[in-house]
């Protein structure tokens, strides 16, 4: 199926490669975009016009995870089942370090805001490494393999496993805080100022934290596992998926304790991908079928269906580009597609 698109997602560029397209990010200004995929590949496109800028397969053994873009600089990285993080030159197929983390799957990847450091996990360690791929420090006194990791806007690292997260200091690995919950934790998303920190969890709930208080909440009767979360700029709203209807729960004032959800109801299956804008309230979602849609998500709390793409198969992973003016999509089969807004 080719991609396909109604309303505010206007057709832009396509591409498919190898195998399913698994992670990737655009560059600070939009005019690239990286992605790996699940056969170990990685490419990078020409973010206007979908150019293959270069390309380069079997980098990663048994295929690649994870992928993070820098901040301000043209070079991103790339973690694989081989336990190996890659730091790439963006415009030219060129590694500019590769390291040999261990034995078994490096999961993630991500890039500090300020793109001096770069964190990874291995099993049950974090790693930290320099820009130029130094460790700095890592951290193994997690109980369970590390699910997912994420850069608070303030320099701390979150990492998330069974039972817990942890924010780490950044530059010593020290840790902050510790947030317990008897359950394995699968996805994480933050609020702009840190305060907030909410879990997908395996029992098919969301737990969330407020640090400043250590009070914490359940949102719980989704059908499916929410492994899609996506805060917007504000940190007053949050997506959720675990279900075919994306879920808007609303921090303002004494929400979300005690308030019903808004319910974006469009897809006819479970959704795998949420993204709030750079700028705006405007919510991409993305389901098993392929289907991706664009909302406008109003001050009074109502909504608006703004655009309808479809795409050839499950929806992997939703990217803003940086000025919100186009989104890419990355499917199963293997497909690129970027739609202009």
């Amino acid at each position: 199926m080719n991609a396909q698109s109604l309303g505010s997602l206007r057709t832009g560029w396509s591409a498919t490669l190898d195998d399913c397209a698994l992670s990737g990010g655009w560059t600070p200004e939009g005019n690239e975009f990286a992605v790996a995929d699940a056969a170990g590949g990685v490419s990078v496109f020409d973010g206007k016009r979908g150019d293959l800028i270069w390309g380069k397969k079997n980098v990663h053994d048994g295929g690649a995870l994870a992928t993070s873009v820098h901040p301000s600089k043209s070079k991103f990285a790339t973690t694989g089942q081989d336990g190996r993080l890659i730091i790439w030159n963006l415009l030219e197929p060129d590694t500019e370090k590769i390291i040999d983390i261990g034995t078994g799957w490096a999961e993630n990847v991500s890039w500090s805001p300020d793109g001096s450091l770069i964190a990874t996990s291995l099993s049950k360690t974090v790693y930290v490494y320099s820009a130029s791929g130094e460790e700095v420090w890592r951290t193994s006194d997690h109980q369970s393999t590390v699910s997912t990791i994420a850069w608070t806007n303030k320099g701390e690292l979150a990492t998330a496993c069974y039972g817990q997260v942890q924010f780490l200091d950044g530059v010593s690995g020290n840790l902050i805080q510790k947030l317990e919950w008897k359950g394995s934790l699968v996805s994480i998303a933050l609020s702009n100022d840190s305060d907030v920190v909410a879990c997908g969890s395996q029992d098919n709930s969301v737990h969330f934290w407020r640090r400043s208080s250590g009070k914490d909440s359940k949102m719980s009767g989704y059908p499916f596992k929410p492994s899609a979360l996506s805060f917007n700029k504000k940190g007053t709203l949050l997506a959720t998926g675990g279900s075919e209807a994306a879920t808007v729960w609303n921090f303002e004032g004494d929400g979300p304790e005690g308030t019903s959800p808004l319910e974006l109801d469009y897809h006819a299956d479970a959704i795998t991908s949420l993204l709030f804008s750079n700028h705006s309230n405007r919510l991409l979602s993305g389901c098993r079928n392929g289907t991706v849609v664009l909302w406008e998500i109003n001050s009074n709390n109502t909504q608006a269906k703004l655009g309808v793409g479809q795409v050839a198969d499950t929806v992997a992973e939703l990217y803003w580009r940086p000025d919100d003016r186009a989104v890419a999509a990355l499917d199963r089969q293997g497909g690129v597609t970027v739609w202009r807004i």
